[in-house]
């Protein structure tokens, strides 16, 4: 398979000619969409003819990203079938389901949210599980695939860090990431604070917890006064004594996007074949 270059692209007209057949194409729109293309069609009608060499360039740019994003979606599918077995009947009738359709197309549909190289083989990984694993039910792989539209890459490093060393602070989080000690003040202390944040209140991390035999948490000690005279301080965004553990849902999420199951076929990515 070749990758489509952006020469292979449609040539927008040029000129003043070029200018009328633009307004045409606006106008066309303005009847298949009526909202967005009564706005475009008001643009057009506004634009002078100079304005159509930017305009023309402008559109020349989107219809390559618009390119760019078809390759990648046709090389995220052949990564998928090549790591799925195919003579599994199980998985086979899982994949042409319409449940599992569903799935693809809520991916898909939400690629503007997958900026990353990174983030493009975690959704991959989730689709790829998804066809050969029961282990989360459809409901909670859709939540996998908000979640990786809705998180940056430091969430995403932040919840590794915490699955392989479970119980680890905050602090430790930190130094794990390699990074520099900062003011408590700094915007990357209240980057830090805000992560964790939306990692608990989106139900994927959470303090560490006793439990019971039957898996209940038991209640917190209350914490002890603090001496008279002492100097109160907020927590530390970097604290060294609360603990961290991945939720259930976390755990899976871990399975899910950041394992990658071995090649069932050979394959060659679209960019290195001839």
């Amino acid at each position: 398979m070749t990758d489509q270059s952006s020469d292979q692209l449609p040539e927008l007209p040029k000129g003043a000619k070029g200018a009328g057949v633009t307004r045409m194409i606006l106008n066309a729109a303005s009847g298949a969409i009526p909202l967005a293309g009564g706005i475009l069609s008001a643009a057009a009608s506004a634009w002078s003819e100079r304005d159509q060499a930017k305009i023309n360039d402008f559109l020349h740019h989107m219809m390559e990203m618009l390119a760019a994003e078809m390759r990648e979606k046709e090389k995220t599918i052949l990564e998928i079938t090549a790591r799925i077995d195919m003579q599994d009947e199980k998985i086979s009738e899982r994949i042409k389901s319409p449940a599992y359709q569903a799935l693809l197309r809520k991916a898909f549909r939400d690629w503007a949210g997958t900026e990353s190289e990174e983030k493009r083989i975690f959704i991959r990984n989730i689709l790829t599980n998804a066809a050969a694993s029961t282990m989360a039910s459809d409901d909670v792989v859709k939540l996998f695939l908000e979640w990786i539209k809705d998180y940056s890459e430091l969430h995403f490093a932040v919840i590794g860090a915490i699955y392989n060393s479970a119980g680890i602070t905050r602090g430790g989080v930190w130094r794990k990431l390699g990074r520099q000690p900062v003011r408590e003040d700094s915007s990357d202390a209240d980057l830090f604070r805000l992560i964790f944040r939306d990692l608990s209140t989106g139900g994927i991390a959470r303090q560490h917890r006793e439990t019971d035999y039957s898996g209940q948490f038991l209640a917190k000690r209350k914490a002890q006064p603090a001496p008279k005279g002492s100097v109160k301080v907020m927590k530390s965004a970097f604290d060294e004594e609360e603990q961290y553990e991945l939720t259930a849902l976390g755990d899976q999420f871990i399975h899910y996007a950041m394992t990658d199951l071995p090649l069932k076929i050979e394959y060659d990515a679209p960019e290195a074949a001839q």
